[in-house]
């Protein structure tokens, strides 16, 4: 058995198909399949069930996953531990993001990192931050930008980039924009326009809710903070946001601060401990990033 046949072997377990698992692997599907029937007969049991459209891991397939997986890492820690003792940085980095955000700052971060180590390949995945959380506690991903309800979710590191209240955003002749003050009670009295369940901002909303033991009626969801302000301004609800999302819009919305919802929205860079000198280096130019340039108004999605 060699790591060639344990890569084609974990693309196709993820994929559940052998011919995204080639476009994966860039190679043919019968090169992929020829290679996992010699893993078979090595290991002198078959790995997947292939009388289904999807092929599904057998029980021998799942009891060789997480061990094919490790030696993968194992073997890509062989040669970042060589670059890095050769001053040399090299291999793969993973990068999620919460989906609509255009926090500019990581971009220059990725950019200065890639001028500065072309070896290593870089690929960025836009998702919802639950599922980007997920991805960073299995090692899926290496870091990721999020939208979080907590400072440092648990288990990780993380560099908190935003923290704001939460804010109803309506059209000027709306009710509760001639109220000085705002509560929640007041918000769901009211159909609501928010981000749906995964993203920090509506981790913030719903918990809040929940502690006061108000039931929203959530009319509309999207996940960009723009469509949800056009949402409100066509009064079809009213709109859940952070301040530097509704500030962008002030021209079409007045927005209240939520009074009693004082745990704040956050956006974050999250991290696994780790020695990974590619990971440890973007941080570095992370920080370098979000330190010196405030992040634009009103793009971030939570």
């Amino acid at each position: 058995m060699d790591l060639r046949q344990l890569e084609y072997f974990v693309a196709v377990a993820e994929e559940q198909n052998f011919t995204r698992a080639a476009e994966r692997v860039h190679i043919s599907q019968s090169g992929v399949s020829a290679q996992i029937r010699q893993l078979e007969r090595e290991l002198g049991a078959e790995l997947f069930d292939r009388s289904a459209r999807t092929a599904t891991l057998t029980v021998a397939g799942k009891a060789a996953l997480e061990h094919a997986r490790a030696a993968l890492a194992a073997a890509g820690a062989v040669g970042q531990a060589v670059g890095e003792v050769a001053d040399l940085i090299r291999g793969r980095l993973t990068v999620g993001m919460v989906i609509g955000c255009t926090i500019t700052p990581l971009f220059d971060a990725l950019s200065v990192f890639h001028r500065a180590h072309p070896g290593v390949e870089i690929s960025l995945l836009e998702d919802n931050s639950d599922r980007l959380v997920e991805g960073v506690r299995s090692s899926a991903l290496d870091l990721a930008l999020v939208g979080t309800a907590t400072a440092t979710p648990d288990g990780l590191e993380a560099l908190t980039i935003i923290s704001e209240r939460l804010v109803v955003a309506v059209p000027a002749g709306h009710v509760l924009a001639k109220q000085r003050q705002v509560a929640l009670r007041d918000v769901v009295a009211h159909p609501i326009v928010c981000m749906p369940p995964g993203t920090g901002l509506r981790t913030v909303f719903d918990r809040a809710c929940a502690a006061q033991g108000l039931r929203p009626a959530i009319a509309l969801q999207a996940s960009a903070a723009d469509a949800i302000a056009d949402l409100a301004a066509r009064g079809l609800g009213v709109a859940i946001l952070s301040a530097s999302m509704a500030a962008s819009h002030h021209g079409r919305l007045t927005y209240r601060t939520i009074d009693d919802v004082e745990t704040p929205a956050l956006l974050a860079l999250i991290w696994r401990s780790t020695h990974a000198p590619a990971v440890r280096e973007l941080l570095v130019h992370s920080r370098r990033a979000f330190g010196s340039t405030a992040p634009p108004a009103g793009r971030p999605s939570h």
